[in-house]
C-alpha cells in the first residue's frame, strides 16, 4: 500500500475517532480536547489534498484561538451537570426527531454518491501551476464565491452581535461608571467642606 494512502487512512481515522468522542464525552473539557485532535486530523487531510494554506489556517485559527477559547470558557463556567441531565429527558424526543431527519438526509446524499474512478484527472483541471495555492484560493473566493463569502461574514457578525446583546445585561446591584454624570456634575453639590477641630476625627 502506498504511503499516501496510509497517511490518508491515518488522518481520516483520527478525525472520525476524535469527532465521535467529542459527542460522546461527558466532560466538556474532554470534548474540547477531542475537538482539538479533530482539527489536527482535518489539517492533515488538507495537507494531503495540497491545500496547505487551509491546513495552517485550521490549526492557527481554530486550534490556537477558538478551541482554546472554548476550553477556557468551559473551565471558568460553573456548569451544573445535574441540571443538564435533568433537562435531557425533556428534550429527548425532539433530539431523536432531529437525528432521524439528519440520518435520512445523509442517506439520500450517499445513496446517489458515485466515487470517481480517476480523481487525479479531475484534480489537475483545477490546478494552475503558474499561480500559488494561496493566491488561487483568494481568486476563487473573491470572484466566483464573493456573495457567499460576504454572506458568511454577515452571519458571523450577526452571531457576534447577538452574543454581546444576550450577555450584556444591566444589573442594579453593580456599580458602573457614568461618564456623562461625572462631566456635567455641579461642583457646589458634589463637594462638602467640613470644619474638623484639632484632635477629632471625621
Amino acid at each position: 500500500m502506498q504511503p499516501l494512502i496510509l497517511a490518508y487512512y491515518f488522518f481520516a481515522g483520527i478525525t472520525l475517532f476524535s469527532a465521535l468522542f467529542v459527542v460522546l464525552s461527558r466532560n466538556p473539557v474532554h470534548s474540547v480536547l477531542w475537538l482539538i485532535l479533530t482539527f489536527f486530523g482535518a489539517s492533515g487531510l488538507f495537507i494531503l489534498l495540497g491545500a496547505e494554506f487551509l491546513a495552517l489556517i485550521l490549526m492557527i485559527v481554530y486550534v490556537g484561538a477558538v478551541a482554546v477559547l472554548f476550553m477556557f470558557v468551559v473551565m471558568m463556567l460553573n456548569i451544573n451537570f445535574k441540571e443538564i441531565k435533568s433537562r435531557l429527558t425533556k428534550y429527548l424526543p425532539l433530539g431523536i426527531l432531529i437525528g432521524l431527519v439528519l440520518f435520512v438526509e445523509l442517506g439520500l446524499v450517499f445513496g446517489d454518491f458515485v466515487p470517481a474512478l480517476s480523481p487525479k484527472g479531475d484534480k489537475n483541471l483545477l490546478i494552475n501551476e503558474e499561480i500559488e495555492n494561496t493566491r488561487q484560493l483568494g481568486l476563487v473566493l473573491y470572484t466566483d464565491f464573493i456573495i457567499y463569502f460576504q454572506l458568511a461574514g454577515i452571519v458571523l457578525l450577526i452571531a457576534m452581535l447577538g452574543a454581546i446583546v444576550l450577555t450584556h445585561q444591566r444589573r442594579k446591584d453593580v456599580k458602573k461608571q457614568d461618564i456623562l454624570t461625572q462631566i456635567y456634575r455641579d461642583p457646589d453639590n458634589s463637594i462638602e467642606l467640613k470644619d474638623i477641630k484639632p484632635g477629632q476625627g471625621l
